[in-house]
């Protein structure tokens, strides 16, 4: 990952106004707006567009942002998207895709909360190990109808020699015959990611999960969705989180903390 600095210095434009009292001329310094427009974004912030390849464990990159990024081909990123969301993926190159975007399909945008145009950041993640036993369960709504081992007709084909890169929490989609299925990670062991290989244990019993649940999770609002107030928003969150996350300094105090 880059080693640019947190702060890029941005030279404002100084325009020269007379006081038509005759005083001294006066700079003018461009607005806020316009320096924060100008200030450079980081090369680990991407565009998100659409995937050519529907793979949920796949992100594409650009050549040249590869090579700024010091990643290859098969490597293994973390990548972070809205409301305190993000995954594991693999890294592709496509020397048509413009730099400075990623393309991702729609589970993943799915599981970083983001759509067409928002902005991810991706960072490596070489360390990731590989998983022992995960736990998946589906979606009910997928596998109305299925008879037979959802294992073995697609699971198993699924990680099959992939070495795919899963997340707790995530979803992903497998195709057997003429249907698709939605699996939800549910438990990674080690927490909370790793890499399913050849001599992980899938575990896949167990109540299918309700499209609602799932949905009403998709439908929660976080800090993320309200934009343009940083300042505000961490005083907020200061006045919400405070009491109740640390209610004994409250107490402390002799201040009753608020319930919720």
């Amino acid at each position: 990952m880059s080693g640019e600095p947190d702060h890029v210095e941005t030279k404002n434009k100084v325009k020269l106004e007379h006081d038509p009292s005759g005083a001294e001329q006066k700079n003018v310094e461009n607005d806020v707006s316009t320096a924060i427009l100008k200030k450079k974004k980081k090369p680990n912030s991407l565009i998100v567009t659409d995937a050519t390849n529907d793979d949920n464990s796949i992100i594409v990159l650009s050549n040249n942002t590869m090579e700024t990024l010091q990643l290859f081909r098969g490597d293994t990123v973390l990548v972070k998207g809205k409301k305190r969301k993000d995954t594991v993926l693999i890294v592709l190159a496509d020397d048509d895709l413009e730099d400075g975007q990623a393309r991702i399909n729609r589970v993943v945008r799915h599981n970083l909360r983001v759509k067409h145009g928002d902005i991810i950041t991706v960072h490596p993640c070489p360390d990731i190990k590989y998983a022992k036993r995960i736990a998946v369960l589906p979606i009910a709504d997928t596998i109305e109808g299925i008879t037979g081992s959802l294992f073995d007709v697609y699971l198993a084909p699924y990680f099959r020699e992939a070495y795919r890169p899963v997340r707790q929490g995530d979803l992903f989609t497998c195709r057997g015959g003429m249907r698709q299925v939605e699996f939800k990670v549910v438990e990674v062991d080690p927490p909370e990611f790793g890499i399913v290989a050849q001599d992980t244990v899938i575990h896949c019993e167990g109540e299918p999960i309700q499209r609602e649940d799932e949905e009403g999770n998709l439908n929660e609002v976080g800090y993320d969705d309200i934009g343009g107030v940083r300042k505000q928003m961490a005083q907020v969150r200061e006045l919400v989180e405070l009491p109740l996350r640390h209610p004994q300094l409250f107490k402390s105090i002799g201040i009753k903390p608020p319930r919720g």
